[in-house]
């Protein structure tokens, strides 16, 4: 049984005050428009509709046809302006366009066209850019990898692309000025091999820095697969096996954080002990987990501690360690003054990272997005600096 909609219906005539073409008020009338025109309730299971009867004249003077028109909607259209505008300010939050739909009383394909007629309002500058930019990717439509930059300041976002291929980056920043590409100061990223050259191409004064996240997160994952390899040489009753297994986690935090106080007993090794303890007697079991362990800590310390002397020191440790640690070692010898870079200044992607994770979410809210330009209207509505703008500018002819 389907339920009827108590449904309320406003009548209203629009006359034409004066001809829109010479201003004569000399008219001929030729009939009414009748246009049924949705109309915003505070609830929306009670819809209401304003009947309007748009006159229809002629001029006697400029003999010109015209319509009466009104700002309660746009020409030849049955959605008001301002439900456009409320269904504009809803897909500035975290909400899916079918319940913003269900909402306003309006359909699912409405909603793109609102969404759709902001595109046009995020036209690129190219006479300026930051002194601090961040550099970075994340997956979308399709499950393809976009290009994003924010600003390391005010994080901002600069400039979000489909693709993040080095030709077409080197074009879209290849457009700015002389000027403005001289402006940018440090481009923070993580070790993508081409980015860099993206950065000498284009930024002639700009530092470039490695995210610090980015290499603790490579040492730990390094440490991580050694300590799962050395774990694997051991018979799985035994206590080394045991102390390399299940309390994964602890090796993997900073050891000043570790218990060292209030042992607690583990059933797995069948023993009483305090972290700092169960990490010391695991990280025993080979020499060369062990280096591998201490050089971890030394790094995040020394990083945390900017520390730029001690840092460059471990970076060339000769010490035996991991096969896949020693080749990351290696990788940061080889970037050595972007390394250190990212330890000496204050800036991150931790915005950047932070503003991907808004893009989940939105992505997940919607259950994907198909369209890479609705995509990114919705994560530029989504701004804050976006919902400061005076609503009257908002309004469109969607």
């Amino acid at each position: 049984m389907v339920q009827m909609k108590k449904h309320k219906i406003y009548e209203a005539e629009l006359i034409q005050p004066a001809c829109p073409y010479c201003g004569s008020l000399a008219f001929l009338h030729n009939g009414h428009l009748i246009t049924n025109i949705r109309y915003l309730t505070a609830n929306a299971s009670h819809p209401a509709t304003i009947r309007l009867a748009k006159q229809r004249v002629r001029c006697r003077d400029c003999s010109r046809w015209s319509m009466a028109q009104s700002e309660l909607a746009s020409k030849y259209c049955s959605i008001s302006n301002a439900s456009k505008l409320k269904i504009l300010s809803a897909l500035t939050e975290d909400c899916s366009m079918t319940s913003i739909a269900s909402e306003n009383n309006v359909s699912v394909n409405t909603v793109q066209r609102v969404l759709g007629s902001c595109s046009h309002r995020f036209l690129d500058s190219y006479e300026y850019l930051p002194a601090h930019l961040a550099f970075d990717e994340f997956k979308g439509v399709d499950r393809q990898l976009h290009f994003i930059c924010l600003d390391g300041d005010s994080h901002q976002v600069v400039q979000i692309l489909r693709t993040r291929y080095k030709k077409n980056l080197l074009k879209y920043f290849g457009r700015f000025s002389p000027q403005a590409r001289a402006n940018v100061r440090t481009v923070t990223m993580d070790l993508n091999f081409y980015y860099q050259d993206i950065v000498r191409a284009c930024f002639p004064n700009a530092q470039i820095v490695i995210d610090r996240f980015h290499m603790i997160q490579m040492l730990t994952r390094s440490f991580n697969s050694l300590r799962v390899k050395v774990m694997k040489t051991f018979d799985k009753r035994s206590r080394q096996y045991q102390l390399l297994k299940s309390p994964w986690k602890l090796y993997l935090k900073k050891f000043d954080e570790l218990e060292k106080v209030h042992p607690r007993y583990n059933w797995h090794y069948k023993d009483c002990l305090t972290q700092a303890q169960v990490v010391t007697e695991g990280i025993n079991t080979s020499t060369t987990l062990e280096n591998s362990y201490n050089l971890m800590q030394s790094f995040i310390q020394a990083v945390e501690t900017d520390n730029t002397h001690e840092l460059k020191s471990l970076i060339n440790c000769q010490d035996q360690i991991g096969t896949l640690m020693h080749k990351i070692l290696l990788t940061f010898k080889h970037n050595l003054t972007a390394v250190l870079n990212g330890a000496a200044l204050p800036y991150s992607n931790g915005c950047l990272e932070g503003f991907n994770r808004k893009i989940k979410q939105i992505e997940r809210t919607a259950f994907g997005y198909s369209n890479f330009t609705n995509l990114l209207t919705r994560i530029r509505l989504e701004e804050d600096l976006y919902k400061e703008k005076e609503p009257n500018s908002l309004l469109m002819t969607a």
